[in-house]
C-alpha cells in the first residue's frame, strides 16, 4: 500500500473511492429515493482554514502541523464525522501530529504533554465510527495532539512451537498478514476496516472480526499486551491462560487509549486454512432463518461464517433477489475436510426450510457468496458515495440473548424507522452467533436532509441506542464506546465499575492526558 493516499475526508484510499454517478440508478430503482439535481462534491482542501497550533511541540519526535496531517488526524470515519470533513467543517483540529517510531517517542509525547497539560489522542488507522480518535476534549486543556502509531509497523518475533507472534500496535491488517505470511502463518483476524485498521486499534476498542464463532473477538487471540502509560509501562506475563485475579491485558482490552498507548502484543497465529467449504442458503424468512442460526450456534458445529442476512440487505448487496433472506455459511480447517461439518449443517438449515444450490447448479451459490463478500468490503466507501447523492446511510450493532430476539429487532427497527419517517430503508444481517444469542447489525438509509444531515442522524441515533438499551441489548458489540455511546455506555455498566475504571485511569494517567472525555470522565 505504499504510495497510496488516504482520502482525507471520508474511507479508504483515493484511488478506491467509488463514482457516485454509477450508483444512481440503485438509489432510484432499488431504494426509490429521489437523486439530486446535482452530484455534491468535497469542499476544496486548500480551502479549509484551520486555527494555528496553539502549542510548541518538542524537537526530539517527529512532528507535523500541516494542514492536511492536522485534518486527516481530525476525524474518525463515522457518518458525522464523514458529513463534517466533507463540507470543510473541522471543529476539533488537533494542533499537531506527533508520528511515533519507537516506544521511546511515545514516552517523550506522553512526558511532554503531562507537563504541558495537553491531550494526547493515540491514533491508529483513524477508522473510528464512533468519535473514539476525534480530538474533543474539555476545554481546559491547552492543546491536543495526536499521536500517530503507524510506522510501529513489525511483527517482531514469530514463535511457531506455540504459534504466536509479538507484533507492534500500529500494523495495519494487510502489512500484519504479509508480514505473517513470510512464515506461512496468518492471524485470521479480518474485520471490515482491514485495510486500514491496527492490531492496537483492534485490541483498544475489542474489535471483532469477520468470523462468526468460536474466536470472534480479539480477545480471544491476545496472549499479552504492552501499553506506554505516562506512569510507566505496562506489560502483562505471555501465558495461555491464568487464574491470577483480574488480568492486565484484560483491562487493555477495550481501553480506548484512556489507560495507555498500546504498542505490541502477543497473539496467537496458526497456518493459513486448506480446507474450505460453503453454501448459500436462502430463507423466506429472516426470523425463520435465525432460528436455524440458533440452532447452528447451538450445535456446536462451530462454522468459521454464519452471517444471515434480510432480504433486502441481500438485494441491495446483489447477493439476491429480495424474495429470501441469505444465510451465507462457511467452514474451515487447518488439519481435514470439512465436507462433512457442512453436511451436517445443512441438515440442520433443511429442517427449518432452508435451501441451497449444490455446487455445479449454476452460478447461484458462489455468486451470492461472492456478491455479499465484494460488497461487505466496498461498504465503507459505498457509505461515502451515498452521502454525494444525497443519502444518509449508517450502520450500528449489538448484541441480545436468543429469547429476546424477535422482539428487539421489531422494537430496533421501528423505532428507527419512526424518527426517520418514510420512505426509509431499514436492513439487518446477524454477523457473529453465540449459543446463547446473536450480534445483530442494522443498516440505516433514507434521504438526506441535505444540510441538515448531522441533526437528521443524530435523531436516528438516539431513537435506535435507547431502544437498543431500552429493550436489553448492548451499545456495542464491536464498535466501541469513543464519544459517540457514552450517554449509554453509563447508563448500561454498573456504577462501581465506572468508579473502579476511574481510579484504574487516576493510577496510570494521574494528570488526565490520554483521550480525555473517551469511557470516563476527564
Amino acid at each position: 500500500m505504499s504510495g497510496r493516499r488516504r482520502a482525507w475526508w471520508g474511507w479508504g484510499f483515493e484511488d478506491a473511492k467509488l463514482d457516485p454517478a454509477v450508483l444512481a440508478p440503485v438509489v432510484r430503482d432499488v431504494l426509490g429515493f429521489p437523486l439530486p439535481e446535482a452530484i455534491e462534491q468535497p469542499v476544496a482542501l486548500a480551502s479549509i482554514d484551520l486555527a494555528a497550533p496553539r502549542v510548541a511541540t518538542p524537537t526530539a519526535v517527529p512532528w507535523s502541523v500541516d494542514p492536511r496531517d492536522r485534518i486527516e488526524h481530525a476525524y474518525g470515519r463515522s457518518f458525522p464525522d464523514t458529513v463534517r470533513a466533507f463540507r470543510g467543517r473541522i471543529d476539533h483540529p488537533p494542533d499537531a501530529v506527533a508520528f511515533a517510531r519507537s516506544e521511546e517517542d511515545v514516552e517523550t509525547v506522553l512526558e511532554w504533554a503531562a507537563a504541558e497539560d495537553v491531550a494526547v489522542i493515540p491514533f491508529g488507522g483513524g477508522t473510528s465510527v464512533v468519535g473514539g480518535v476525534e480530538p474533543r476534549v474539555p476545554e481546559d486543556r491547552l492543546g491536543t495532539v495526536s499521536l500517530d502509531l503507524s510506522h510501529l509497523d513489525q511483527v517482531l518475533e514469530v514463535d511457531p512451537v506455540s504459534r504466536a507472534a509479538r507484533i507492534q500496535g500500529g500494523v495495519a491488517g494487510p502489512a500484519l498478514e504479509a508480514q505473517l505470511a513470510e512464515h506461512g502463518l496468518t492471524m485470521r483476524f479480518f474485520p471490515q476496516s482491514f485495510e486500514l485498521s491496527t492490531l492496537g486499534g483492534w485490541i483498544a476498542t475489542r474489535a471483532g472480526g469477520h468470523f462468526a464463532t468460536v474466536w470472534t473477538h480479539v480477545d480471544d487471540l491476545v496472549e499479552s499486551v504492552r501499553a506506554i502509560t505516562p506512569s510507566g509501562a505496562w506489560e502483562s506475563r505471555r501465558l495461555p491462560g491464568s487464574g491470577a485475579g483480574p488480568s492486565p491485558d484484560r483491562m487493555l482490552l477495550g481501553s480506548e487509549g484512556i489507560l495507555g498507548v498500546i504498542t505490541e502484543a502477543w497473539v496467537r497465529v496458526q497456518p493459513k486454512p486448506a480446507f474450505r467449504a460453503a453454501r448459500a442458503i436462502r430463507f423466506k424468512d429472516f426470523m425463520i432463518g435465525g432460528e436455524a442460526v440458533r440452532a447452528l450456534a447451538q450445535s456446536g458445529l462451530h462454522p468459521a461464517n454464519c452471517r444471515l442476512v434480510d432480504a433486502l440487505e441481500a438485494r441491495q448487496t446483489g447477493a439476491g433477489d429480495g424474495t429470501s433472506a441469505l444465510l451465507v455459511l462457511s467452514f474451515e480447517s487447518t488439519d481435514s475436510d470439512v465436507d462433512d461439518l457442512l453436511r451436517r449443517a445443512l441438515r440442520i438449515v433443511a429442517a427449518h426450510g432452508g435451501e441451497w444450490d449444490e455446487p455445479g447448479d449454476g452460478p447461484a451459490r458462489a455468486g451470492a457468496v461472492g456478491a455479499w463478500r465484494e460488497a461487505f468490503i466496498a461498504m465503507p466507501y459505498l457509505r461515502d458515495a451515498l452521502l454525494q447523492l444525497g443519502v444518509l446511510s449508517d450502520t450500528f450493532e449489538t448484541a441480545i440473548t436468543w429469547e429476546r430476539w424477535p422482539a428487539f429487532h421489531a422494537a430496533v427497527s421501528g423505532a428507527v424507522r419512526e424518527a426517520l419517517g418514510e420512505p426509509c430503508r431499514v436492513t439487518c444481517r446477524l454477523t457473529h452467533v453465540y449459543p446463547d444469542g446473536p450480534a445483530p447489525y442494522f443498516t440505516v438509509l433514507a434521504p438526506a436532509r441535505r444540510g441538515d444531515e448531522l441533526a437528521q442522524w443524530e435523531e436516528m441515533k438516539r431513537a435506535a441506542s435507547d431502544a437498543i438499551l431500552a429493550a436489553g441489548g448492548t451499545i456495542t458489540h464491536h464498535h466501541a464506546v469513543g464519544r459517540d455511546h457514552r450517554e449509554w455506555y453509563d447508563l448500561q455498566r454498573p456504577d462501581l465499575f465506572a468508579a473502579a475504571l476511574r481510579a484504574a485511569k487516576s493510577a496510570v494517567d494521574p494528570g488526565g492526558v490520554l483521550n480525555p472525555g473517551v469511557l470516563v470522565d476527564a
